[in-house]
């Protein structure tokens, strides 16, 4: 038995690293030298490919920076200045992948400067779906297409199918809904395809339904109920129920067993889609009246009503709003044409998700705090050192300057942004502002949801004042500031560069300001007020 197991001296363990001969590294180098690939000239060779990318980074800088495989190349270096031109133009185009095209920076590096920024990004493919079916009628390739609006070739595929994809959900052109959240695929029946429907899921069986509908327990309680030989009227008034839905229940729901609950419920979610054919997906006179009004400028919403004064006998006339927005944007729905799309006033060619307030996604990675937990003694302006503050920006955005009011006194300081008014930026110039005021002085911020406020957490630690944030679209919120903006603006006019006024000039502004009576301090002015606060303090 020993003998088997033995193993020879001359036996060679798998395990053991193969040794390379200076040969071997020569002829590593002349492959390499042929594909410019460390990878294709390990695989080439059968060499282990670590060794090669170790002997990669052995060569001579000029020879290191032509490999193009990933081990073996050295990381590109990039500029403050590079910086700064990306997120200039983040701030003006609103999406990483865009901005990074432009600056030609890749745009993993400008999603990690983005990130590490505390700014929240958005990665779309706004607008992409449309350039890349334009190319493909142009005669592109569906690979060359793809590579020219930088979408992967998985995605490619789904477009030149006609599959569409809208929050949770995918819309396949035979009229499958694939809904990922809820786990239940539906039907929307697209004339000549000839697709069943599928058995409901668990999460359709299992979702709440309005009071109006029969629940499981129902449909329990009246097969209860039929075991005693109860009668229809019997069962309607233990459900509280129309006997007509009690008798309509158990007529299309029992069977050789007579009255399943499980079944009669299962049966129920799935007539619950209705899967039918839409009005407007089939060629018609209700078809071609739609698209022509589309192409006037009217809204769905006015095509609906008119047909309905017009023709209030003709129901199949008779056409809801929610359909013609399905024809235009749900390819899985059918009917309407990608040029009368166009044709709406919204210049819509896709639908626009409408988020709850109450569920909306916070703009930072940082938890904000909302103006409506700002507490009351800031609100009625009773206790000083409450500030509000956001920024005046120049030409085309390329330019700002940060702008604070106390909210007691309306003492106005002017922030000094050199260069950018990225997040970094606006956040250490509000903190050596800020850092310098009494304590008395530091009690809170608040601004709008601006992205330059990414790393407020980072001023607050830095100055311990806590940052309230405005409500969207909600400039009333931080009223004495945007009164102050306007003021300012007979300094810093609109569509000028503010980037040539320096820290002289804006202190030499902020008091012209606070050197101003104003009618809301009885006349008396932002600095003479500080004074009185400052000296009774």
């Amino acid at each position: 038995m020993s003998s088997l197991t033995k193993k020879s001296p001359t036996d060679k363990n798998p395990s053991t690293p193969r040794k390379y001969s200076a040969e071997d590294h020569d002829r590593f180098l002349s492959v390499l030298d042929r594909t410019r690939n460390v990878s294709a000239a390990a695989a080439e060779l059968g060499f282990n490919p670590n060794k090669c990318y170790q002997w990669a980074r052995e060569l001579t800088p000029g020879i290191k920076s032509s490999v193009h495989g990933a081990r073996g190349k050295k990381k590109a270096k990039y500029t403050q200045e590079q910086k700064d031109q990306f997120f200039t133009a983040l701030e003006r185009l609103g999406n990483v992948s865009v901005a990074a095209r432009e600056v030609g920076i890749p745009a993993g590096t400008c999603f990690q400067w983005a990130y590490k920024s505390g700014a929240a990004v958005k990665g779309t493919h706004a607008g992409k779906r449309e350039e890349f079916l334009r190319l493909r009628g142009t005669g592109l390739s569906r690979r060359e297409a793809a590579t020219s609006v930088g979408v992967h070739v998985t995605t490619s595929k789904e477009w030149d199918a006609g599959i569409r994809k809208t929050g949770d959900r995918r819309y396949y052109p035979d009229g499958r809904v694939v809904d990922y959240k809820q786990g239940v695929t539906t039907y929307n029946p697209v004339e000549g395809s000839s697709f069943m429907a599928p058995f409901p899921g668990l999460a359709a069986l299992e979702k709440p339904i309005s009071d109006r509908y029969l629940s499981l327990s129902d449909r329990e309680q009246i097969r209860d109920l039929l075991a005693v030989d109860s009668s229809m009227r019997a069962i309607a008034r233990a459900l509280g129920r129309p006997v007509s839905t009690v008798s309509r229940e158990i007529r299309r729901n029992t069977g050789p067993n007579g009255y399943q609950p499980y079944a009669a419920h299962r049966a129920a979610a799935k007539r619950r889609p209705r899967p039918k054919t839409s009005k407007l997906s089939c060629e018609g006179t209700l078809r071609k009246y739609v698209g022509a009004k589309l192409l006037l400028g009217w809204s769905p919403e006015q095509i609906s009503n008119r047909l309905r004064k017009m023709l209030p006998d003709r129901l199949e006339f008779h056409v809801c709003a929610e359909t013609i927005y399905q024809a235009l944007y749900f390819q899985a729905r059918g009917g309407l044409k990608r040029e009368v799309a166009t044709a709406l006033r919204t210049g819509r060619t896709r639908r626009k998700p409408r988020t709850d307030p109450e569920k909306r996604t916070s703009r930072f990675r940082d938890p904000m705090i909302n103006i409506s937990e700002r507490p009351a003694e800031i609100e009625d302006r009773a206790v000083p050192g409450h500030w509000e503050g956001d920024l005046i920006t120049g030409t085309l955005n390329q330019s700002a300057i940060a702008t604070l009011v106390e909210r007691t006194t309306r003492f106005v300081m002017l922030v000094h942004l050199d260069g950018d008014h990225t997040a970094a930026t606006v956040r250490d110039g509000l903190i050596k502002s800020m850092g310098g005021l009494p304590e008395l002085l530091r009690g809170s911020l608040t601004w709008d949801q601006g992205a330059e406020m990414a790393t407020h957490k980072a001023f607050s630690m830095a100055t311990d004042m806590d940052v309230y944030f405005c409500d969207p679209a909600s400039p009333w919120q931080r009223g004495s500031n945007e009164n102050t903006n306007g003021l300012l603006r007979q300094y810093f006019p609109k569509g000028t560069d503010l980037g040539v006024h320096g820290p002289e000039e804006l202190e030499r502004v902020a008091r012209l300001l606070n050197g101003r009576p104003r009618k809301t301090l009885g006349w008396d002015t932002p600095t003479e007020r500080l004074r009185e606060l400052l000296l009774a303090a």
